[in-house]
């Protein structure tokens, strides 16, 4: 592996916001660093691109120790959420500077910086400076930058975040093309699920400064290792419960039950809790066999063509999630129906029963 985090921890004063992690970083792909806010997604990439030391542990580029190496000698990009170009250079100067010291011919400098521009559909835009250009543009500016270096690591931290929504998925659905066959090992940081699998990859999913779990993307939202791992991976919030298995009878508060199918089958008589994804309880029965549920609707929400419900579920609050718009009246019982073959079920000590 070219990049690698080897026992890296990160203390600040009393308080530690890197537990001891380990991690070997995939060379092709995108890698995403996907947890909430404070989850230690950016103390991370600060470790990686140097600007920050780790109070020990070592980070490895390329088989090389660069622990105690600065940012300017690790050969790495690195693009912020926030817009960062030189006021006062055209598009073209700001694309071109980091090969203004690489001792480049002009006309090789001239062809990576063109051939950025044009990836980024920025060709039209070179002598511009970045106060004429939109946000969106500027962004696509540092990106660039970041193609042109030809790193051996590039970081994006949150890039697309304060682009507004077209733009944010214009860019998600181009940057895996950007920089595939680069040679450089890529490391994005999220807070959003969707953005995670769009890139797919390989995730290691955060919370309060501890990677919870690593691994192809699509197999950890698939088969998290945890429920804080399920957690992570699930917006809007995954649903929880306790249950009882018995036999071959599933029971959630309330008396509703169904048959325990898959892993829990061969599971141990007792109390679990399931994890369920929103997108799999529904407002309508629309195949059989679904089990059906029903709560006080508290808050309804309404994007697009996409209707949320949270309502509650004994002393929880859950949250259906459907295609098609439902009128949802709050304060009232309503039916929902849960699809069990989707129910992840977890043991007391938190670990997927699989």
């Amino acid at each position: 592996m070219s990049v690698e985090l080897r026992n890296v921890v990160k203390r600040v004063g009393a308080e530690t916001h890197i537990y001891e992690t380990s991690l070997a970083f995939a060379d092709k792909g995108f890698n995403v660093l996907l947890g909430a806010t404070g989850a230690g997604k950016t103390t991370l990439i600060k470790l990686l691109a140097g600007l920050e030391k780790p109070t020990s542990g070592q980070v490895w580029i390329k088989g090389r120790d660069v622990t105690r190496v600065n940012t300017q000698r690790r050969n790495i990009s690195l693009v912020h959420q926030f817009f960062v170009n030189y006021p006062t250079m055209t598009v073209f100067e700001n694309i071109a500077s980091p090969l203004r010291v690489s001792g480049l011919s002009r006309a090789e400098r001239d062809r990576r910086v063109r051939e950025a521009a044009d990836l980024l559909k920025l060709g039209p835009m070179l002598k511009r400076r970045p106060s004429e250009l939109s946000g969106g543009q500027q962004q696509r500016t540092a990106l660039a930058r970041a193609i042109v270096k030809e790193s051996d690591l590039v970081l994006l931290d949150e890039p697309l975040a304060n682009l507004d929504y077209k733009l944010r998925e214009e860019l998600r659905d181009e940057l895996p093309r950007l920089f595939a066959g680069r040679g450089a090992t890529v490391i994005y940081a999220t807070s959003e699920p969707s953005e995670a699998l769009l890139l797919g990859g390989t995730t290691a999913t955060m919370r309060e400064g501890r990677v919870v779990q690593f691994g192809p993307t699509a197999e950890i939202y698939r088969t998290p290792s945890d429920l804080t791992a399920a957690e992570v991976f699930s917006d809007p919030p995954i649903n929880t419960a306790q249950v009882t298995k018995a036999g071959d009878r599933i029971t959630l508060n309330g008396g509703v039950s169904w048959p325990a199918s898959g892993p829990i089958a061969a599971a141990a008589d007792g109390d679990y809790t399931i994890g369920v994804r929103p997108h799999f309880v529904r407002p309508k029965a629309a195949t059989e066999g679904l089990v059906e549920l029903s709560g006080k609707v508290l808050i309804t929400e309404l994007s697009g063509s996409e209707s949320v419900a949270h309502f509650a579920l004994g002393d929880r609050s859950w949250v259906s999630q459907s295609h098609g718009v439902y009128q949802f009246r709050v304060g009232e019982v309503h039916d929902f129906y849960m699809d069990a073959g989707k129910c992840l079920y977890f043991g007391s000590d938190g670990a997927l029963v699989a």
